[in-house]
């Protein structure tokens, strides 16, 4: 059985998911090891971030 995944280990997992560019390999070690809390915690803070990208750049553009 896996140990346990860090919140930062588990971002960084997000962040991968995100991008679509996780290797399958990487997401079986995960299925396991993560926590689905830090999983949605990661998910909202992804969430915010792309969503402030977004602002940001709009604001950017007709400014």
């Amino acid at each position: 059985m896996s140990t346990q995944r860090s919140f930062t280990q588990t971002l960084v997992a997000v962040a991968w998911s995100f991008a679509g560019l996780r290797r399958k390999r990487d997401f079986d070690e995960d299925v396991g090891a993560l926590n689905p809390f830090y999983v949605v915690a990661g998910a909202f803070l992804g969430c915010a971030a792309f969503v402030g990208i977004l602002l940001g750049a709009v604001r950017l553009a007709t400014a």
